[in-house]
């Protein structure tokens, strides 16, 4: 079942339940996913529908942060609740721990011997890693472990 008709089944599905929050959630998906396929030619790959919906969770935490910072906690909450809805179509991330030993086999592969070098392994790090961890994660790991070489 591709992307698009989970999006279908969970909707209708939420709109039977009376879900606010998934209704939220999973209209903007799905709004997401028609703008993807009319300007790209009528056709959305895997990986272009898994980089579009890790960009709607990025939008919606930057959104939550302002909202935190100016004190308005209900506007908050929804967007939080709306991340929710959309990580369910995400893959599963990588542990930190994971996300570490991958860093450091970059970093071996590279040939990196110190923060100098953090452009070569985040160029490795940002292919092989691409949708299974947050790349500020990975950043920050490659910086710590190129600074103790």
């Amino acid at each position: 079942m591709s992307l698009e008709e989970k999006i279908n089944t969970d909707l209708k599905a939420a709109m039977l339940s009376k879900n606010e929050a998934a209704l939220r959630g999973l209209r903007a998906v799905k709004s997401a996913l028609l703008l993807a396929k009319t300007s790209g030619g009528g056709s959305i790959s895997e990986e272009d529908e898994v980089k579009m919906l890790q960009k709607l969770v990025k939008q919606r935490k930057e959104s939550v942060d302002i909202y935190k910072q100016q004190d308005r906690e209900d506007l908050a909450k929804s967007e939080v609740e709306e991340i929710e809805v959309i990580e369910k179509y995400l893959p599963k991330m990588m542990s930190e721990d994971e996300i570490r030993a991958a860093v450091k086999g970059f970093i071996e592969q590279s040939g990196a011997k110190g923060p100098g070098d953090m452009g070569k392994v985040m160029g490795l790090a940002s292919k092989g890693l691409a949708g299974k961890a947050d790349n500020r994660l990975v950043s920050q790991m490659v910086k710590d472990l190129l600074s103790g070489l």
